[in-house]
């Protein structure tokens, strides 16, 4: 019986197993930092010297994507609404099309190092300032709610202080980052990815054995209607079916994958565009996996309590602390393994602060200090880098405190992306794609598309849709308590639409709230994207758009695709073809042609749009 169940607590080996991971991702910043002397501009510092190939690149993307929001967030998802969000595959599969072939090429031939000097070149100044504040802004933002994640497992399955331990996820990756810069940051993601699969691998075993097998908890979901795949219904207000999943998780994930500087800061430090966009492809398989197995920890989630629900019988204060209830309960015999599983979460965690630290550092020297200060040293702007790092990284511990008011993190954070995010994808699909856009287009369409982006987004967190839009799955609790009078105490109970802080209760819904706010938060991308290309071009046309002459490297050409087929034709010429003499691997990347090319004629640059 449910009610009889004993929940573990940490041992030593789990405090082992958690310190040994902590210890080997600072070990690794400071390798980096001491062995690694290489290291003297900011450009090596925040780029990694832009020699770095495929798979580490791949893998470092991949353990962003799997932050704690991702570890936690997800199989409490399928657990609640059910594994429909699995469809999420065919969204990662347009979306690493989209960046690999849209965004990267043209990112890439420009040897930026920030995304935001692409809207600097493309439009103007001051379009490339409002983007950077408002990445600034979300990443800031974003990057308190995956502190706050990791802090809240802990505090719930080893009863850690949960500020002390939001504090020291921000001082641990603080400290690697600013010690080894982009290269430790990539280093430290391969390895946590490691003891992410690990983490998960180890629940998904355990869960099957304890269960009686994977049969037996497909049983247990398709019996409480948690293989719900397939839902086409096109309405827009419904919170996930096949559309808004495909259609605004494409829109929300692109603007993380295409234009994001924390993602495109990885794949553009690659020694060739070829590496660049293999490391995408590379990470959709890991994305794939990484799917399966938090859609499987969420029906194992189901099958273990689909009698008794610990949200609703107050053993656990928020769904996302329903995994960690289950690695106790499961792996308490198996000690190390519960410290494995929180290991995993916490990797998530470091993973994608650090990188969020390296981009802000990054966006912010390239942006906003270089343009004030363009008499700097690099040696100096190395570091103001570090400086930097440091500056961001208390500040994204401080940013944690409003985390914790935001109710469900998943859908918190990916509304942050949607509302921020979608704009700026915008922005950047308006200046690559459209040849006639211009700045006064490019300004508006992008204040449009946000002040939209929020008044929907803000709308939702105070007036959250009805439970007929967000289709939640009832749980049940008639295995928790029995009586010997034959009688059972038996409840099902329907999770609510939302746990947001900010929610306004006992007002009379109006038409407004009931549909407008109640739009899919993977919708909140579509319209901030959208809204902006649209009136960006329609402000451009009658302000001179068409006048204007665009060097075409600042556009996505017809070259840029064809260059794909350009390493078959490379091997016809391997024996004449000597561009430069290079070290630790070489590097066909464009970003550092000024370095090993500087008795070279500047046109030896046009090496950007080679493979």
């Amino acid at each position: 019986m449910a009610s009889t169940r004993v929940i573990g607590t940490f041992v030593v080996w789990d405090y082992v197993v958690f310190a040994g991971m902590l210890l080997i991702s600072a070990v690794i910043g400071i390798y980096y930092a001491f062995a690694g002397r290489g290291q003297k501009t900011s450009k090596d510092f925040l780029m990694g010297g832009r020699r770095m190939t495929a798979v580490p690149v791949a893998m470092s993307l991949t353990a962003s994507f799997m932050s704690a929001v991702t570890v936690l967030g997800t199989p409490s998802e399928v657990y609640r609404f059910g594994a429909i969000f699995s469809i999420f595959a065919i969204t990662y599969f347009f979306v690493v099309v989209l960046s690999a072939e849209v965004f990267l090429p043209v990112f890439y031939k420009l040897e930026i190092t920030s995304t935001y000097e692409y809207l600097g070149l493309r439009f103007n100044k001051y379009v490339r300032l409002c983007g950077t504040i408002l990445f600034i802004v979300q990443t800031i933002l974003y990057t308190g709610i995956v502190i706050y994640a990791p802090a809240l497992a802990l505090n719930q399955v080893t009863g850690f202080d949960l500020w002390g331990a939001v504090v020291a996820t921000g001082v641990v990756c603080t400290f690697y980052c600013t010690m080894g810069g982009l290269k430790a940051v990539i280093w430290t993601d391969v390895f946590q990815v490691g003891i992410m699969v690990a983490g998960f691998a180890s629940v998904i075993i355990q869960a099957s054995l304890t269960q009686g097998g994977i049969n037996t908890i497909l049983n247990d979901a398709y019996n409480g209607g948690r293989l719900n795949f397939w839902n086409f219904d096109p309405n827009p207000l419904q919170r996930h079916t096949f559309w808004t999943i495909v259609i605004g998780g494409t829109f929300t994930w692109t603007s993380v994958y295409g234009v994001n500087q924390s993602q495109v800061q990885r794949y553009i430090s690659c020694k060739s565009r070829f590496q660049a966009k293999m490391s995408l492809y590379i990470n959709l398989l890991a994305l794939w996996l990484i799917l399966a197995c938090t859609v499987l920890c969420g029906l194992s989630l189901y099958s273990r309590y689909h009698d008794c629900d610990p949200w609703t019988a107050k053993k656990v204060s928020a769904p996302d602390q329903l995994m960690p209830y289950l690695v106790l309960d499961i792996l308490q015999d198996y000690p190390g393994l519960p410290g494995l599983f929180v290991a995993c979460a916490y990797s998530g965690t470091l993973s994608t602060v650090s990188s969020s630290i390296n981009a802000l550092a990054a966006v912010t020297v390239e942006d906003l200090v270089k343009p004030c200060f363009p008499s700097l040293s690099e040696r100096s702007l190395f570091w103001i880098s570090q400086g930097m790092s440091v500056l961001f990284g208390a500040l994204c511990i401080g940013m944690a405190a409003l985390a914790s008011l935001m109710g469900a993190l998943l859908q918190a954070a990916l509304s942050i992306f949607g509302m921020v995010g979608g704009p700026l994808l915008g922005l950047f699909a308006l200046g690559i794609l459209v040849p006639f856009a211009n700045s006064i287009g490019a300004l508006v369409g992008l204040l449009a598309g946000f002040a939209i982006s929020l008044w929907v987004g803000i709308g939702a967190q105070l007036y959250p849709p009805l439970p007929e839009r967000t289709m939640p799955l009832s749980l049940e609790t008639y295995g928790c308590n029995s009586t010997y009078n034959g009688t059972d105490w038996m409840t099902t109970t329907e999770m609510p639409s939302s746990t947001s802080a900010f929610q306004v209760y006992n007002i009379e819904r109006t038409p407004l709230m009931d549909n407008w706010y109640s739009l899919s938060y993977l919708y909140f991308s579509t319209v901030g994207t959208l809204l902006t290309i649209f009136v960006g071009m329609l402000i451009s046309l009658p302000t001179g758009g068409r006048k204007q002459n665009i060097d075409r490297r600042f556009l996505l050409t017809k070259e840029d695709f064809l260059s794909n087929f350009d390493i078959f034709k490379k091997k016809k010429q391997v024996l004449d073809y000597k561009p430069h003499p290079t070290e630790d691997g070489g590097t066909d990347n464009p970003g550092f042609n000024h370095v090993e090319l500087n008795s070279t004629d500047q046109s030896g640059k046009t090496n950007g749009t080679r493979l």
